[in-house]
């Protein structure tokens, strides 16, 4: 069953939704008797008021919300920051959901949403499955939503992401340059957008070095660290790769300790590199070369965009389109001829 809405209430009392917001209000200037039949019709109905609703007053709620599918990476924690100064700057309020990289979770959030809670959504994809038809419900109630980070295939919107599949050749193209040629690539869920399109920058630069790919050298890990690293271990033991493109940066952690676990020496074994936003990539021995993603300006950017389309509602980021920020390639030990 579709959510009773205030105007449903009201049509189907034969009131105005003036007077019905009136009643939950508790204001003066209806009758008692109005106001009990507006309320009892309403528990009939199963209708919960938002009163910080739009659709209440015409007003906003001056509160953005933030979808992000993990707290446990640091890109994220930069992102927000960046997405807090702007909304400060609008004198915004945010609340902030984690999906768990659910896409379960994900639908759950969004629909929630929807009743005035929030003006627009800033959201990272969890990455889940085919079926994203919740992200309608938020167009179906005028609700302007940007995307960043991540994003899905079938989602007609504004998006906001680093220039993955260039830092990602750039990055394969280093280990090749220092020795390695059988590069293993590294990813949560090779099925989001970052995962994608990270593996066919790794695959052109394969290309272009006349190098195999090699599906076996593609491991497609889970949300779960100790199955994350008995995976490794195989790939380790199985495949022996001699050098790592790891496209999130709890991935390279874990090929670290793995490494140290079979007595793999990095770089003399095996060279590493990953996307990471760690400020402390450099104190890590050996120090891991990253590709450093612009995590809080993307978080600005994206939170500016939300804003020119909460400013101009009638245009709602109707052309949509991609915005690429640049990543910063970092090459350190970990990735290095001795």
């Amino acid at each position: 069953m579709s959510q009773i809405t205030i105007v449903d209430l009201a049509e189907k009392l034969g009131l105005s939704k003036s007077t019905v917001s009136r009643a939950f209000r508790d204001s003066s200037d209806i009758s008692s008797k109005t106001k009990e039949r507006i309320l009892a019709k309403a528990e009939e109905l199963g209708f919960s008021p938002n009163l910080y609703a739009s659709s209440l007053r015409g007003n906003r709620s001056q509160t953005i919300a933030i979808i992000i599918p993990e707290f446990g990476n640091k890109f994220f924690s930069q992102a927000i920051k960046g997405i807090e100064l702007v909304a400060r700057s609008k004198k915004y309020h945010t609340l902030i959901y984690v999906t768990d990289n659910s896409v379960q979770n994900e639908a759950s959030i969004v629909r929630s949403l929807v009743n005035g809670r929030v003006d627009g959504v800033l959201i990272s994809a969890s990455g889940e499955g085919k079926d994203h038809s919740h992200l309608q419900t938020l167009l179906d109630h005028g609700i302007p939503t940007v995307f960043f980070d991540r994003s899905y295939d079938d989602f007609q919107g504004h998006f906001v992401t680093g220039n993955d599949f260039e830092s990602s050749r750039l990055a394969t193209q280093h280990l090749i340059d220092n020795g390695c040629k059988k590069i293993a690539y590294l990813v949560i869920n090779q099925n989001v957008s970052i995962g994608k399109i990270r593996m066919d920058g790794y695959r052109k630069a394969l290309e272009d070095n006349d190098l195999p790919f090699d599906e076996r050298l593609i491991l497609d890990t889970e949300n779960d660290e100790i199955k994350n690293r008995a995976a490794i271990q195989r790939l380790l033991k199985q495949h022996k790769p001699d050098g790592i493109f790891a496209s999130v940066e709890r991935l390279a952690i874990s090929t670290i300790r793995v490494a140290g676990q079979e007595g793999i020496q990095i770089p003399q074994d095996l060279k590493l590199i990953c996307f990471s936003c760690l400020d402390i990539a450099d104190l890590l021995n050996p120090s891991l070369s990253v590709v450093k993603q612009p995590a809080f300006a993307m978080g600005k950017e994206a939170a500016n965009f939300l804003f020119q389309a909460l400013d101009k509602p009638s245009e709602n980021l109707e052309q949509p389109n991609t915005t690429f920020l640049e990543s910063n390639l970092i090459f350190q030990a970990s990735s290095q001829l001795i």
